[in-house]
C-alpha cells in the first residue's frame, strides 16, 4: 500500500507481501522470548552470577514486553505504520547490539529490556497489519500463518540456539538476533506502507502508570511464587490486582482510554481470548519442561534434546496454515475441540511416556501436543477478532497480545514452578533424583491435560457460538413474538444495490448519488458480502487523505486547487476495498423480527444485509421496522 495523508491506505503491495513482513515480525518476537534462555549456563559461567540472578533476563524481558503491549494500541492510530514498525524493529537491533557488547550482567540486562520494548509493540502491530489487509474470506488463513509464526518462534530458537553454542560463545546469540532484526527492519522501510487510519488519540499518562504496575506486580507475582520469597510475590501479586482494578475503572470515566475494554463485552471475544490463553499455556510449559527433563535426567544433550522435538515444530508449521483455510470454508466448529483433544490427550501421555519411551516414539507423541495447538492459535483469534468492529480492533488486538504474554509468563513459570516443586517433595520424602524427577513430570503432564480439557470445554462453547452464526441469532431473543409478525423477507428491500469488491470510490459515490442511498454492501464476484461502505465512510476517507477536504462543499470551493484535484482523483480511483468496513454485521433471512430490530438498536444500525445461505437477498433498514410497527399499531387502534 502507499501512504495517504494521515497514513489512510492505498493499495500498492499485494496482500500477501505485506503478510510476509508482517510474519517475519511475529516470528522474531516470539523466537526472541526463549532464544537467549538456553545460554544462561554459559552466561552464569562467563559473567560470574548465579541461578537467581540470570532468571532475570528472562523475567525482565517478559515485564518490558507485558507492559509495552498496552501502549499499541495507542501507537498504531498516533503514528504512520511504516515509521512506527520500524522504530519497533530498531529497539531488537539497538537492544542487541547492547547485549553483544556486554562485559557484565547489568549491562547485558539493559540490552535485554530495549529488546523486550521493541517485542511488546511487534506482535500486535503485526497482527493489527494482518487484520488491515487480508481479505475477509482469507481472514482465516492470514491468522493461520501469523499462528504458526507464534508456534514457529519460540519453538526453533531453542534448536538454532543450541547450534549456535555448540560452535561460539553466548555473545553469538545476540548478534545472530541482531542480524535478523536488522533484516527486519529493512523488509519494513522497503515493503510495508501507512496502512492505518490515524485517529491521533490522547496518551493518558495515568493509565500507562496503572497498567504498567498491574502487569509487573502480577507477572512479577507469578513468576517468583515457586522460586522466591511467598510474601514478596504475594505483595506484588496484590499490589497488580489493585492497580488493575483502578486501571479499569479509569478506562471507564476516559473519553479516550488506553485501552477500550469494550471488546471484552462480546461475548465471543472474551472466550476467544480465555481459549488462546489456553493453549498458549501448554506451548510454553511443554516447550520449557520437556528439554529440561531430557537434559536433566535422561542426560540428552541440548541440541540433540531440540532435534527431537523439531518433527512437531516442523508439522505444526503445515498445520497452522491448513487450519486457518478450513476455518475460512468451515469456521471453528471441529478445528478447536480437536485442538484441544490433542492437546489434552497427548500432554499426558507425554507426561507419562517421557522416561521410559526411546527418541522416536517421544517425537511421534509430541507432535499432537503442538499440532493441537496450532489448531486452536490461528482460528479462534480469527473467530474472536471477527466479532469485532473496525474501531475496536486494534484494541482487541492489544488485548489478545496481551493475553499472549500472560500466558507465556504463567505458562513458563507455574508449570516449571509446579515441576520443581513436586521433584523436592519426592526428594523430601526419600525419592531418588530420577524417580522424583519423573514423577513431577508425570504430574504436570497431567495438570497440562487438564488445561487443555477446560479448553476443550470452550471450543464446545466457541463452536456452538459460530453455529448460530450471525450476531441476530446470537442475540437475546427472550422476548415473547407477536403471533401475526411478519417474515423478514416480507419487510426487507429486495431490489438492493450493491457494490463490486473491485470497484474504485469515484464509483461508489456515483451509486449513491444516483440512487439516493447512503450505503451499500461490498459483494464478491460470487455474490458473498465481504463488507459495507457508506457515505459517511467516504467522507472521513476523503477529509484523512485530502488536506483541503473539509466539507461536500469542498468539491465546489477547492476545484481550481491543482494539489486538492490532483489528490482527490487518486483517492477516487483507489479502490473501496482499502476503505469499506470488512467487519459487517448481517442478520438471516430466517431470523425474528423482533431479534433483527435488537441487532440493529444495540449496534446503533441503519440498515443491515440479509442473507441466506451465506448469499446476499436483501437489506433490512430501521425505517421498514418501524414503518410496519407504526402501520400495524395505529391499524389496530382504529378498530378498537
Amino acid at each position: 500500500m502507499q501512504p495517504g495523508t494521515n497514513g489512510v491506505p492505498t493499495q500498492t503491495r499485494k496482500p500477501t507481501t505485506i503478510l510476509a513482513v508482517a510474519a517475519f515480525a511475529a516470528f522474531l518476537a516470539t523466537f526472541n522470548e526463549t532464544f537467549l534462555n538456553v545460554g544462561f549456563s554459559p552466561i552464569m559461567e562467563g559473567l560470574g552470577v548465579d541461578v537467581s540472578t540470570v532468571q532475570w533476563l528472562a523475567t525482565a524481558y517478559m515485564l518490558g514486553a507485558a507492559v509495552m503491549v498496552p501502549v499499541s494500541a495507542f501507537a498504531y492510530r498516533s503514528f504512520p505504520t511504516r515509521p512506527l514498525f520500524c522504530a519497533t524493529t530498531a529497539l531488537l537491533v539497538v537492544g542487541s547490539v547492547i547485549g553483544g557488547l556486554a562485559q557484565s550482567f547489568p549491562v547485558l540486562l539493559v540490552g535485554r529490556i530495549v529488546q523486550a520494548l521493541g517485542t511488546g509493540m511487534l506482535i500486535p502491530i503485526g497482527m493489527n497489519i494482518t487484520l488491515e489487509v487480508a481479505p475477509r474470506e482469507k481472514l482465516g488463513a492470514y491468522m493461520g500463518i501469523m499462528g504458526a509464526m507464534t508456534t514457529l518462534g519460540p519453538s526453533s530458537s531453542v534448536i538454532l540456539a543450541g547450534a549456535i553454542l555448540a560452535v561460539a560463545d553466548w555473545h553469538m546469540l545476540l548478534w545472530v538476533f541482531a542480524g535478523l532484526s536488522a533484516l527486519c527492519f529493512l523488509l519494513g522501510a522497503v515493503i510495508l506502507r501507512d496502512i492505518a487510519r490515524l485517529t491521533r488519540p490522547r496518551l493518558d499518562a495515568a493509565s500507562v502508570a496503572l497498567i504498567g504496575i498491574a502487569l509487573v506486580g502480577i507477572l512479577y507475582g507469578v513468576s517468583t511464587a515457586f522460586s522466591g520469597s511467598i510474601f514478596v510475590a504475594g505483595t506484588a501479586a496484590i499490589l497488580g490486582i489493585a492497580s488493575l482494578v483502578l486501571f479499569v475503572r479509569r478506562q471507564g470515566t476516559l473519553e479516550e482510554p488506553l485501552i477500550n475494554l469494550e471488546p471484552l463485552r462480546v461475548r465471543p471475544f472474551a472466550l476467544g481470548v480465555v481459549a488462546n490463553m489456553l493453549s498458549l499455556l501448554t506451548i510454553f510449559a511443554m516447550n520449557i519442561i520437556v528439554p529440561t527433563f531430557m537434559q536433566s535426567v535422561l542426560g540428552t544433550p541440548p541440541l540433540i534434546a531440540s532435534l527431537i522435538l523439531f518433527p512437531a515444530i516442523l508439522c505444526s508449521c503445515a498445520v497452522s496454515p491448513l487450519a486457518g483455510r478450513i476455518y475460512d470454508k468451515h469456521g471453528p466448529g471441529v478445528l478447536l475441540p480437536l485442538g484441544f483433544a490433542c492437546i489434552a490427550v497427548f500432554s499426558v501421555l507425554t507426561g507419562l511416556l517421557i522416561a521410559t519411551a526411546n527418541a522416536v516414539v517421544l517425537a511421534l507423541v509430541y507432535i499432537p501436543v503442538i499440532c493441537g495447538s496450532a489448531l486452536v492459535i490461528g482460528p479462534v483469534q480469527s473467530f474472536a477478532l471477527s466479532k469485532l468492529t473496525y474501531e475496536q480492533n486494534p484494541h482487541g488486538v492489544t488485548i489478545m497480545s496481551t493475553g499472549f504474554q500472560i500466558a507465556g509468563c504463567v505458562g513458563s513459570s507455574v508449570f516449571t514452578g509446579i515441576y520443581v516443586a513436586v521433584t523436592a517433595g519426592s526428594l523430601a520424602a526419600g525419592v531418588e533424583f530420577a524417580a522424583a524427577a519423573t514423577q513431577a513430570m508425570a504430574a504436570t503432564g497431567v495438570l497440562v491435560g487438564a488445561v487443555g480439557a477446560v479448553g476443550f470445554v470452550c471450543a464446545l462453547v466457541i463452536g456452538r457460538m459460530a453455529k448460530e452464526g450471525t450476531p441476530a441469532s446470537a442475540a437475546s431473543a427472550t422476548e415473547a413474538t407477536p403471533s401475526n409478525e411478519p417474515s423478514l423477507a416480507s419487510i426487507m428491500k429486495a431490489d438492493v444495490y450493491t457494490l463490486s469488491e473491485t470497484a474504485r470510490v469515484a464509483e461508489a459515490l456515483k451509486l449513491f448519488f444516483e440512487k439516493g442511498i447512503s450505503g451499500a454492501p461490498v459483494v464478491s464476484k460470487t455474490g458473498t458480502v465481504v463488507g459495507f461502505l457508506s457515505d459517511g465512510d467516504v467522507m472521513r476517507s476523503l477529509a484523512d487523505q485530502v488536506p483541503a477536504f473539509k466539507t461536500a462543499w469542498s468539491f465546489l470551493v477547492e476545484r481550481e486547487n491543482d494539489d486538492f484535484t490532483h489528490t482527490l482523483n487518486e483517492v477516487m480511483q483507489s479502490p473501496i476495498r482499502d476503505i469499506a468496513a470488512r467487519r459487517v454485521i448481517y442478520v438471516d433471512v430466517s431470523d425474528d423480527m423482533g431479534v433483527v430490530a435488537k441487532v440493529l438498536a444495540d449496534n446503533h444500525l441503519k440498515k443491515a444485509p440479509v442473507l441466506a445461505e451465506g448469499r446476499m437477498v436483501g437489506i433490512i433498514n430501521r425505517s421498514n421496522i418501524t414503518g410496519f410497527a407504526v402501520k400495524e399499531y395505529l391499524g389496530q387502534e382504529s378498530h378498537r
